[in-house]
């Protein structure tokens, strides 16, 4: 699942292609009888709604909130985009053809992973923003602009991982029994983190996914709090991670996969500086989390 590197650099992207562009149509063949009366475009009398209320809108940028994509329109609407597993926005021109669309540019766009599109908006300008989803489990809804913390969709939602200061980092965090692993990925805590960056953070703090935070010395937690801006900083700047379905706006793959330290390197050497210890994957509440057993320090 695209997490807060990933969607920052969607959000980047937006707001270099599409921002100033007018909506003149959309299409979309998501429909699903599980989503009758929902607020999503895979309800189709939803997509009806949605479809009125954007046509004929200018694209007035785009933000992020967690793991979310935000798309603010002239009209004060906001097209709130959720790429769950596989989803990911394309910019580019695209072609119909038999009621599916295609990349009508050689190049990324004409990948294999750009190929699943589910959700056409045609631009001013000659060009699409399109929703790349194979396994169809991206949500796609629209919000009111602006009051985003009382929303839904978003209210539940934790401080996001970027803008937190360490103090309510640690008041967040500290009162909590769960492993820790599980309390960075909890949206609910602080927005943004998911599998490979929690991995990736408490490798470079030397934290044992499992550690409890009740249990973890003030100097471990700055040392994580450190860690994990580190890494969510460096992820935007190589452009997110694709080892699994995610890509940029033009198609492209991004570049965090090449640095990993623990997320996926099950059986691998650890990286650290003199620590001889094999990278182990462990499953515990739903989820896996890489680490080296070595030097990760377990708190309990």
């Amino acid at each position: 699942m695209p997490e807060l590197p990933e969607v920052q650099t969607t959000v980047d992207g937006l707001n270099k292609t599409v921002k100033g562009r007018k909506i003149l149509d959309v299409w979309t063949d998501y429909r699903s009888g599980f989503h009758a009366g929902k607020d999503n475009i895979k309800n189709p009398a939803f997509f009806k709604t949605f479809k009125k209320q954007i046509l004929g809108t200018k694209i007035i940028g785009a933000k992020r909130r967690g793991k979310n994509v935000l798309i603010e329109l002239s009209n004060n609407k906001t097209i709130l985009v959720h790429m769950k597993m596989t989803g990911h926005l394309l910019f580019g021109k695209f072609v119909k053809e038999n009621n599916k669309w295609t990349s009508a540019e050689k190049g990324p766009l004409t990948n294999s992973f750009n190929h699943f599109l589910h959700l056409v908006l045609e631009l001013s300008g000659g060009k699409e923003l399109a929703l790349s989803d194979m396994r169809k489990f991206a949500k796609v809804t629209l919000i009111d602009t602006g009051k985003y913390e009382k929303d839904k969709e978003l209210a539940h939602l934790g401080p996001d991982a970027l803008e937190l200061t360490f103090p309510k980092f640690k008041e967040l965090i500290k009162k909590e029994v769960r492993p820790i692993k599980q309390v960075l990925i909890d949206q609910e805590i602080l927005a943004g983190v998911g599998n490979i960056y929690s991995d990736e953070a408490l490798w470079l703090a030397g934290i044992h996914p499992r550690s409890k935070p009740i249990c973890i010395p003030d100097n471990y937690l700055k040392k994580l709090f450190g860690a994990m801006k580190k890494v969510l900083r460096k992820g935007i700047n190589f452009g997110g991670d694709s080892m699994s379905d995610y890509r940029n706006i033009y198609g492209k793959p991004g570049k965090f996969q090449q640095k990993h330290n623990a997320y996926r390197k099950t059986g691998e050497g650890c990286n650290k500086l003199r620590c001889k210890g094999k990278i182990k994957r462990d499953r515990f509440g739903g989820r896996s989390a890489h680490f080296c057993p070595v030097h990760q320090r377990r708190f309990t």
